[in-house]
């Protein structure tokens, strides 16, 4: 049996035959069911529509866009004069829209590598804000400020923003190009009116065209403001609390022996807040337990039937402990449109109120229980020596003005205002029969207006010059009387005296603000320049 024989050229029957040539498919071609057919032509979507946030306008070029855009009705004039503050100025700004706002009059200061260091100058700015809203500076003084350290290095399309601890700002070159955005957090907050002062020298300084302040000078200048110690030590800061408890003690209708009492209780007081800040403990629990000494030595002295004026003990050392810098503050925030923070601050210095409320009125209650003779018909303040009071209003202004660690040169003006303060209010409320809370605002607005005149002319903050200056005018007497009341089981009488004593702080608030208003009208503007603040009638 033969074997078969297999051709070499025939291996499958699937095999092409000889002679029959099929075209191959190059790499090149497409070969998938997905593929468009030849001669096809697939329709292409649309493109974006003009002015989509996903498109480049045509006829726009971000590198020739122009500092600032022209809006529809034109760039209103804005006319400033050399010598308004750049306060003013910048506040004029800050209340316009984004898109009326005109560039800066003057060329942008760059940094030494030829354009603006976007990023540095923001943390700049927010360095900045943050020593002011830390300082007790309200919302709108801490947005023009930051406005104006943009502004200095030609940053003019930014939106800075304020709130009760958070400072932001925004700046955006043009309106196709990303904005950058940076924050800072405001954690803790001490009043140092001295390193106020050296910000608003800073800014000034920032502001000023002639002055040509690089990045690397504000920010050594920045380091310096923030490594200087308080002008004062911290037994001078327990001397002066002691002083403005007596001086506050003489105000209302004390001797001798009350003006050391009061100021006994006042340094006890504040030596135990100390002591609770070191360990951590939050303010509340610090204005708590400095509100006991006072009053438990004026209930001392009344069980011990020493022939004072207990009440007037008690009010002094009170007038130590009223948050009368912060109720400014969260009022005045109120009144220019910043609701967030103004209803922050308001809502702090309620705290505060209520740890010095129930601080006193533990001690009275122990007081009533142990049948201590206090009277809430008491009328504590007397215009039987005008010159003690006026004297003790003086040096009350001067060491408040010491605890808020104020310059030394603002010392003495702050006392003089206070002094002036008081000398209004007992003409208006002792001689004119005037009721206290017109007399005491009315007062307060005369505060607020030496102070801002004084400040634009030393082209620096107010708040030296008002905030120790309302403190003859706090309600002290009138807080007391109605935590008596109270603690005696007088509700109604001690809620009637409670609404008193808030209607005068409320009053000092706006008093102050109208004052700082007012002055304005003193400064040599235009009618374009308030054009911002127009009335919206609450829509």
């Amino acid at each position: 049996m033969s074997e078969p024989v297999y051709d070499p050229e025939i291996t499958s029957e699937f095999a092409l035959p000889a002679g029959l040539d099929v075209p191959r498919a190059s790499e090149s071609e497409t070969t998938s069911e997905f593929a468009v057919p030849a001669g096809l032509d697939a329709p292409q979507p649309p493109p974006e529509p003009e002015g989509s946030a996903f498109s480049t306008p045509h006829t726009y070029s971000a590198q020739d866009a122009p500092p600032a855009f022209t809006p529809a009705g034109g760039v209103p004039l804005v006319s400033l004069t050399k010598d308004a503050p750049w306060q003013d100025r910048m506040r004029t700004m800050l209340r316009m829209p984004v898109t009326e706002r005109p560039a800066p009059d003057t060329a942008p200061k760059p940094p030494d590598d030829g354009g603006p260091a976007v990023p540095r100058v923001l943390d700049l700015t927010l360095r900045i804000g943050e020593l002011l809203l830390a300082g007790g500076e309200g919302a709108e003084d801490v947005e023009a400020a930051m406005f104006a350290v943009c502004r200095s290095y030609g940053l003019d399309r930014c939106e800075p923003n304020v709130t009760f601890t958070l400072v932001s700002i925004s700046y955006q070159p043009s309106l196709v190009e990303d904005p950058v955005t940076a924050t800072r957090i405001v954690r803790r907050r001490g009043t140092d009116y001295t390193r106020l002062a050296a910000v608003f020298r800073l800014v000034g300084d920032l502001s000023d065209p002639e002055a040509h302040l690089s990045l690397e000078e504000a920010y050594r200048r920045l380091a310096e403001i923030r490594r200087n110690r308080h002008p004062y030590p911290t037994w001078v800061l327990t001397s002066a609390s002691g002083l403005l408890a007596g001086a506050a003690a003489v105000l209302v209708g004390g001797g001798a022996l009350v003006f050391v009492a009061a100021a006994l209780g006042a340094v006890l007081g504040d030596r135990l807040a100390w002591l609770l800040a070191g360990r951590g403990l939050p303010e509340f629990y610090q204005f708590l337990v400095a509100a006991l000494p006072p009053a438990g030595i004026g209930v001392a002295l009344t069980l011990a039937h020493v022939d004072v004026a207990a009440s007037a003990v008690i009010t002094g050392g009170l007038f130590a402990l009223l948050p009368g810098r912060a109720l400014v503050a969260g009022v005045q925030d109120g009144l220019t449109g910043y609701y967030i923070t103004a209803a922050a601050r308001l809502l702090e210095v309620l705290y505060f109120f209520v740890g010095i409320v129930v601080g006193v009125l533990a001690v009275l209650y122990v007081a009533v229980s142990l049948n201590a003779h206090l009277n809430p018909d008491a009328a504590l303040v007397s215009a039987d020596r005008p010159g003690w009071q006026i004297g003790a209003a003086m040096l009350l202004s001067l060491t408040f003005a010491v605890l808020l660690q104020q310059e030394r040169s603002t010392v003495l003006a702050a006392t003089l205002n206070g002094g002036v303060a008081w000398c209004v209010y007992g003409a208006m409320h002792h001689v004119g029969e005037v009721s206290a809370v017109v007399s005491t605002a009315a007062a307060a607005g005369l505060v607020g207006l030496f102070g801002q005149l004084l400040a634009r002319y030393r082209f620096t903050s107010a708040l030296p010059y008002t905030t120790a200056a309302i403190g003859p005018l706090l309600p002290g007497s009138a807080t007391y009387f109605g935590l008596l009341s109270i603690a005696q089981h007088e509700v109604d009488r001690g809620l009637v005296g409670l609404s008193k004593a808030a209607a005068l702080a409320m009053a000092i608030a706006i008093g102050v603000n109208l004052g700082s208003e007012i002055s304005r009208l003193f400064l040599r503007v235009s009618v374009e320049k308030r054009k911002s603040a127009k009335r919206t009638r609450g829509f």
